[in-house]
């Protein structure tokens, strides 16, 4: 636990409830919307982090305007989304993560949602408002298997990075590989609440990006971390679903 000198005397500074992140690249167009969604959480316990790619734009004036909230910040170069956001783990102090795009957007809810967080070994996820409407519902490994989770709706514990890491392999889709790790570890619990917690911009990085590894490779994780029974009617689904449509199904 840090500590802090305060004149002659020595005080320990608890973790704050929830580590923010923010990384950003050439994000000046929506990173004051973003912050300004960040500065309106007066009663939540809380450290932001941004982790810059170096961007060319003017992304780094923006964040030393915002320098009474941001705890940490830095510019340099990476290798992509997920690297940023393994880096900024290792900075984190949070018993919860929280990984927020920097053209998305935080709502109330989301000062509702912390009142949710009690067990550190659990992940907590809610919903996200999107311009074509609500995202998000209780989610089984079934259900994982056919799609991902909205990772602007997601707290995750902080043991959660204490045994894994975003898999730099997958440029796009590493927080989809995540996510299924945590649905198959028996370590972990996963509560849904049925809560708005930000808004998720569906042009952001992910939304752009058609090749990734991790197409080719998803029922294999989903074998390895999900059960048998998951994994054969993932495969069923799949297989229906490209003799219909005549294209692999994802």
């Amino acid at each position: 636990m840090p500590l802090i000198q305060k004149g002659d005397a020595v005080v320990r500074k608890a973790p704050p409830l929830i580590s923010i992140i923010i990384v950003t690249y050439n994000a000046s167009a929506f990173l004051k919307d973003c912050l300004d969604s960040v500065e309106k959480l007066s009663s939540v316990d809380f450290e932001l982090l941004i982790f810059d790619g170096q961007s060319q734009d003017n992304t780094v004036s923006i964040i030393k305007e915002y320098d009474k909230i941001v705890n940490y910040w830095q510019s340099e170069p990476d290798k992509g989304i997920y690297d940023a956001m393994n880096k900024a783990v290792g900075k984190a102090r949070g018993r919860w993560f929280f990984f927020l795009g920097a053209d998305d957007q935080l709502l109330p809810g989301f000062s509702e949602m912390t009142s949710k967080l009690k067990n550190d070994r659990t992940l907590y996820y809610g919903d996200c408002n999107t311009t074509e409407g609500l995202c998000g519902s209780e989610y089984s490994a079934y259900k994982l298997a056919k799609r991902n989770l909205c990772q602007q709706a997601i707290f995750y514990p902080k043991v959660v990075f204490e045994k894994y890491k975003f898999n730099l392999r997958y440029p796009v889709f590493a927080d989809y590989l995540l996510n299924i790790q945590c649905w198959g570890d028996e370590s972990l619990y996963r509560q849904y609440e049925p809560i708005a917690v930000s808004f998720y911009n569906l042009n952001g990085f992910s939304s752009k990006q058609n090749e990734d590894p991790f197409k080719l490779e998803k029922a294999l994780h989903i074998k390895k971390h999900l059960s048998w029974f998951v994994y054969i009617r993932y495969l069923i689904r799949r297989s229906k679903e490209a003799k219909k449509t005549g294209s692999n199904f994802f």
